[in-house]
Order: structure tokens, then sequence, then C-alpha cells
């Protein structure tokens, strides 16, 4: 990784870690002062966000360690390794956010009075929706410059968190504005966002297992390095190729067939000119293995 990625992962990384710590201590404050079970358990989430932040920047300072004698592709996936541990993380606040929900409002349809939220939760909850938002677009956008799955995963993180504020402001200011027996709402409207963001978590879970699983590249990518491998003069028939993802870079080997005349200078020169392509095409961290057979 260079050192002008790894700055501007550490820089959006961190920033998020010192808003996600003044927000958990502002949310567990107003829960507890303002009565709502729900605002208390955004807390709980915000506080996963910023031990999010810290996982992402111990991990990313390792994926951007070079290639040595006990890892000779690099250390890229401990980035995926990252990316995988934010979004178990995420689907298992979802979890906790639906279960505690529906503990509420099962008591709620028992007869029990839940306590109505005060006007701090409300503040809470706006400012939280704001902040966060503001934070998932300027993380987001940071992750889709430098390449990063696991700042995109943390991204979306923090609009799980908006999301889950979302909930609380809905359901504080229901309880609020139509009394006590409308308390159900505050539970009813967390256990709803908990579902969309379980279904977040699932979405960047999967990238990131499917890697560590060694799945290939998809279709698209793998015909784009065929049509590259091709256009090389002298080069024919490309087989055998194999693809994956290490980190945010591609592995590549491929089998090739050449002219069996060509002496070993001429082909070690023709497969220089089919890594050079590919190198341009997917960046210069890209790991390419060329065998070479002569054409039957």
């Amino acid at each position: 990784m260079n050192n002008s990625r790894q700055r501007e992962i550490y820089r959006v990384t961190i920033v998020g870690s010192v808003v996600n710590l003044l927000l958990l201590i502002f949310k567990f404050v107003a829960g507890i002062v303002g009565h709502s079970a729900a605002m208390v358990a955004d807390s709980v989430h915000s506080l996963s966000d910023f031990v999010t932040d810290i996982v992402v920047i111990l991990f990313v300072r390792l994926s951007g360690r070079p290639a040595d004698e006990d890892h000779d592709y690099g250390h890229g996936k401990f980035e995926t390794l990252a990316t995988l541990f934010v979004s178990l993380v995420l689907l298992g606040v979802a979890v906790m956010l639906f279960v505690n929900g529906v503990v509420d409002i099962v008591s709620a349809l028992h007869g029990e009075v839940l306590e109505t939220p005060g006007l701090v939760a409300l503040i809470a909850a706006a400012a939280s929706i704001v902040i966060k938002e503001i934070l998932y677009r300027y993380t987001v956008r940071c992750g889709k410059k430098v390449n990063s799955q696991v700042v995109v995963a943390n991204a979306w993180h923090h609009r799980s968190d908006a999301l889950s504020s979302i909930g609380v402001l809905v359901g504080v200011a229901g309880a609020m504005l139509l009394g006590g027996s409308w308390s159900i709402l505050d539970p009813i409207a967390a256990t709803i966002v908990s579902v969309f963001i379980a279904k977040v978590a699932y979405n960047l879970l999967m990238p990131s297992l499917e890697e560590l699983l060694e799945r290939s590249l998809p279709k698209e990518v793998e015909q784009r390095i065929l049509d590259i491998i091709l256009s090389v003069d002298g080069v024919s028939s490309p087989h055998h190729l194999r693809t994956r993802r290490i980190g945010n870079a591609y592995a590549i080997e491929v089998h090739i067939r050449m002219d069996g005349n060509l002496t070993l200078t001429q082909a070690h020169a023709v497969t220089t000119a089919v890594e050079r392509l590919l190198k341009q095409e997917f960046g210069d961290s890209t790991h390419v293995g060329i065998h070479t057979e002569p054409v039957k």
C-alpha cells in the first residue's frame, strides 16, 4: 500500500473515531436522562462504530506491509479481514437492536407501560442523524477514491448509525406527541431499522467472505484480462486462467502459447509486454504469473 493511500485511510478513520467517541457519550447520557431505551441502544451502536474504527486503523497498518518470506503475496488480506470484522459487528448490532425492540414490543403488548422519552433524547437523535450522514458521505467518498473495501464498509457503519437514529427519532417523537400509550413506537421504529442494517451488513459481508474463500474475479474482469493478453502480438490461446483478489489488488495466473522457435530473450519480451499491459489496466500492485507453452 502506498503511503498516500495509507495516510488518507488513517485520516478519515481517525476523524470518524473522534466523532463516534463524542457521539456515544452524548447519546448514552441523553438516553439515560431522556428515558429512551432506543437511544441507549443507539449509543451502543456508536460504541461499535468506535471499536471498528480502531480495528480498521490496526488492520490497514498490517495490510500496508510489503511482501516478506512468510507472505509472498503481501498482506493485503488483512484489509479484507478487517472488512469482514466490521460487517460482522454491524450484523451483531442489527441483531441486538432487533431483539431489544421485540422484547419491548412484547412487553408493551402485555400491558407494560413504557416510559415516555424526553426532549433530550429527541435532540440527540436529530443531531446523530445529521452528523453521521455527513460522516458517511465523507468516508465513502474517501473509500472509493483509494479503492478500500474496509473504508467503504466502515462508511456504511456510519450510515447504519444514522438510520438507527432515524428510527429513534420517529419513535421518540411519536411517543412524545401522541402520549404514553404510544411509547411502543420507540421500539417498533428501532426494530424496523435493524432489518435495514442487517441487509447492509450482509451486502458488505459476502464480498469479503468470498475473497477470503478465494473466489475468482467477476467474469467480465476475466474476459477483459483475456482480451488484453490476446492484444499482444505473438500470443495465442490463453488458458488455465486463475484469478483472485488480495485486498485491493488482483492476482492473475495464466498459460499462453507462443511460437516455439522464439529465443528465450524474445519469449521473455513478449511475456513482459503482457504483464505490463495487465498492470496498466489493473494497477501496479497486480500480481501476474505467466506460464509459456509452444504452439502445437
